[in-house]
């Protein structure tokens, strides 16, 4: 059978609702939303229990799991799984290495979570993978949880509303200071370092003594911050005290170190407490490169020795090396010495942002006891007011036992009939002792819950016993209602309790193996600056650098005809004596001065290392000089093209790989560069032409094209040097001999002048050797 019907039309679709707003206002706003997301969720703790989202989430998990510090361990992927699946929607790695961060006792002062495998370690090597490690609770995550069973704090839905996952924690101890925090959210970042409990505590009940404390009278009880780690504060007690009034600042914190001495004059440095934050692999691995680019060459060596605790060996060069000198230097060069940042930027109240000072800080959290005893003991004051209850029915009960046997074992409905008896009349015993009877409200009716205590109630608690064990119990929580009753209606016994849990917890954390105070706080020993000069030891070698730029410094001033080695086709370019402390300058064929030095260079054993290994010294550009720096000399520096200027020397000193530009060239190349002498200077052009002229007419200059020396029509500048018109020009023949030529009056001119051909017996390369 065909259903003819009319079918009902369908409902017309919603249309969809179009949205126009500027682009900048939707940015914005969109933004807006994800930049509070990130500061309130994720990256800013809160002043109260000091924690962020993901590590309060994992230890109410781990609560959950009932790792308690007594009990057995989970797996971390178990852990994680649960964080992750129930309270934090996030990558299980990212919750995984929160947790690990909570389990290492060189990362956070006092570890809320016990860790069992490898969670990494002060080397700065990772934790291994979450399923093979294990965790439970400490002690310390237990104290900030105590009271979460007892409506202590507020509690919301999860990101699916299944569950419910608590706000804050109640935090029996300033967590954000004890453990520091770090995060960095948008716009705004905030690192606070650990410190003391017992400190904090300590100021918190001074605050609590006198609500209106200056900043200064803290600093009593809180000194400065303690690390995990140890090592030395040496910030000034000013700058401190200027960073926990205006909560931004710094921390200068140095490694422990302690000479050892090895018998016979011999000593050497070791590092037992290295500053917070650094990774031993890392800090050895920086000072091997100091040693290695002899930035430090008073130190020689370094030994990683450490065990379970920590011990890096320095050796000096030698038993002369001043020890304070050396540590001086190694602070200002690797980070056995690091300032470790203070910005106190947290959440207030859980949701707005502000730095704070320390003051605020122990006020918000203080305020925060105050309000989780106030709820506890209201939660309290329920349970023993509903306990009273029962107390009173099972009371009425034991008075009136004859007539709820019969209710109960006559009665076809006995709940009802227990309820709707009256047991305020007058059918109830009395002792010699006292008079039990105490009719509840309500005209003597029983309550549902007092009649379901008495239905569920044994055979063998109808006993005598039973019934002053009843009565006792319900005295006593007759005057523990009165004491809360007492407590909550005066604000002075609340801080009074506040004040005596805060004190049990001092007492707790000092008993503890890390109680006391790490970090020592020291002032700052004054160390000399001291160049690098002065570190290095002086001793005499001679340098040799062959044509092929392959240069090293043989120990000890070697005779000009001592036998060298050089590669196959190569040989000799430039040997002079010079010592460990000095400078080289090279002169490259661009105009370019570098500065090398004498201790940077290789031994003599080899051949050598390239000298661009040294200097940027480009490939097409080859080395026209390399001479020690002497202080307060000048150079006579000059191109092919026949120009040039008296340099001052200590004005091309390089201080980097790059050198200094001298000379600017413009097709043309760097020729000449010596030191200049006496009061004249004699030049010779590729043409064989010399002139002779006064110094005087040379500038000085620090860089530049200068001045034209001699006039060519073809060729250009071969060599020129500086000598004393009195003592003649000499130059070296062929045949090795020394000429001179006393009377130059014929080659005298003016600077610019074409010159005369050379003297006879002039060396036929065109050059003064």
């Amino acid at each position: 059978m065909v259903n003819m019907a009319p079918r009902e039309p369908k409902p017309a679709a919603p249309q969809e609702t179009l949205i126009t707003e500027p682009l900048r206002e939707a940015i914005g706003q969109r933004y807006l939303q994800y930049a509070l997301s990130t500061i309130m969720h994720r990256a800013l703790p809160d002043a109260r229990d000091g924690l962020k989202p993901v590590h309060r989430r994992i230890l109410f998990a781990m609560r959950q799991l009932r790792l308690s510090p007594e009990g057995g361990f989970r797996k971390s992927a178990k852990i994680s799984g649960d964080v992750m699946g129930n309270y934090h929607p996030h990558g299980d790695g990212a919750i995984y290495d929160a947790m690990a961060r909570l389990a290492q006792d060189f990362t956070i002062r006092w570890p809320l979570v016990d860790g069992q495998g490898n969670f990494g370690n002060i080397d700065g090597d990772n934790p291994a993978a979450a399923r093979y490690t294990e965790a439970r609770l400490t002690a310390a995550a237990e104290m900030l949880m105590e009271g979460l069973g007892e409506d202590a704090v507020d509690f919301r839905p999860n990101y699916d509303g299944t569950l419910e996952e608590p706000e804050v924690l109640p935090a029996a101890f300033p967590n954000l200071l004890a453990n520091g925090a770090s995060g960095i959210a948008v716009g705004m970042a905030t690192s606070i370092p650990p410190h003391n409990v017992g400190e904090l505590i300590g100021a918190c009940l001074h605050l609590i003594r006198t609500p209106d404390a200056r900043d200064e009278t803290l600093l009593k009880h809180v000194p400065g911050p303690d690390f995990p780690t140890g090592g030395v504060c040496v910030e000034g007690p000013e700058s401190i005290a200027q960073a926990y009034r205006t909560g931004r600042g710094g921390f200068r914190l140095r490694a422990r170190w302690q000479v050892e001495d090895l018998g016979r004059g011999q000593w050497q440095v070791v590092v037992t407490e290295i500053p917070y934050g650094v990774p031993k692999a890392k800090l050895i691995e920086k000072l091997a490169e100091l040693i290695g680019a002899k930035k430090v060459p008073i130190l020689v060596d370094v030994r990683d020795e450490s065990a379970d605790d920590v011990r890096v060996v320095l050796e000096p060069r030698a038993r002369s090396v001043d020890a304070e000198v050396l540590m001086g230097t190694l602070f200002r060069l690797s980070d056995l010495e690091v300032r470790v940042p203070l910005n106190m930027n947290v959440l207030i109240d859980g949701r707005t942002p502000r730095v704070c000072s320390l003051k605020e800080v122990l006020r918000a959290f203080l305020d925060h006891r105050r309000d989780v005893l106030i709820r506890r003991s209201r939660n309290r004051l329920g349970r023993i007011d509903r306990r009273l209850e029962v107390l009173e029915g099972l009371l009425v009960a034991f008075l009136n036992l004859d007539r709820v046997i019969d209710v109960i074992r006559y009665d076809e409905a006995p709940k009802d009939a227990l309820m709707r008896e009256d047991w305020s009349r007058d059918h109830v015993r009395a002792t010699s002792e006292k008079d039990y009877r105490t009719p509840p409200p309500g005209e003597g009716e029983l309550s549902e819950a007092q009649v379901e205590a008495i239905l569920n109630m044994r055979l063998r608690a109808l006993r005598r016993l039973e019934e002053i064990a009843l009565v006792t119990e319900r005295d006593a929580l007759m005057a523990e209602r009165a004491g809360i009753e007492d407590l909550l209606e005066d604000e002075g016994r609340q801080w009074d309790a506040v004040a005596g849990q805060l004190r049990e917890v001092r007492k707790t954390f000092r008993a503890m193996p890390r109680g006391a105070r790490m970090t020592e706080l020291a002032e700052a020993g004054e160390v000399a600056e001291v160049a690098l000069e002065d570190m290095i030891e002086r001793e005499p070698v001679t340098v040799i650098c062959s044509r092929m730029g392959w240069i090293r410094a043989m120990k000890g001033h070697q005779p000009p005809d001592a036998p060298v080695k050089f590669k196959d086709g190569d040989g000799p370019r430039f040997a002079f004596h010079a010592e460990t402390t000095d400078r080289l300058i090279l002169f490259g064929g661009n105009g370019r001065a570098y500065t090398i030095r004498v201790s940077d260079l290789p031994g003599g054993r080899g051949m050598g290392e390239p000298v661009r290994l040294m200097v940027d010294l480009p490939n097409d550009a080859g080395i026209v000089a390399l001479l020690p720096h002497v202080p307060g000399r000048r150079l006579l520096v000059a191109s092919d093209a026949g120009d040039g200027f008296l340099a001052p020397e200590d004005g091309i000193v390089a201080q980097t790989r790059a050198g200094k530009q001298v000379l600017n060239l413009k097709g043309a190349r760097a020729a000449v560069v010596r030191p200049m002498e006496g009061d004249h200077v004699a030049v010779v052009g590729d043409n064989r032409k010399m002139l002779v002229f006064a110094a005087a007419e040379l500038p000085e200059m620090g860089r530049g094209k200068g001045v034209r020396l001699q006039r060519y029509k073809d060729g250009g500048l071969s060599d020129a040097r500086g000598f004393a018109l009195a003592d003649g020009l000499r130059w070296l023949d062929g045949g090795g001999r020394t000429r001179t030529v006393a009377d130059l009056g014929e080659w005298v001119g003016r600077r610019g002048a074409a010159g005369r051909m050379a003297p006879r017996g002039f060396p036929r390369d065109n050059r003064f050797n």
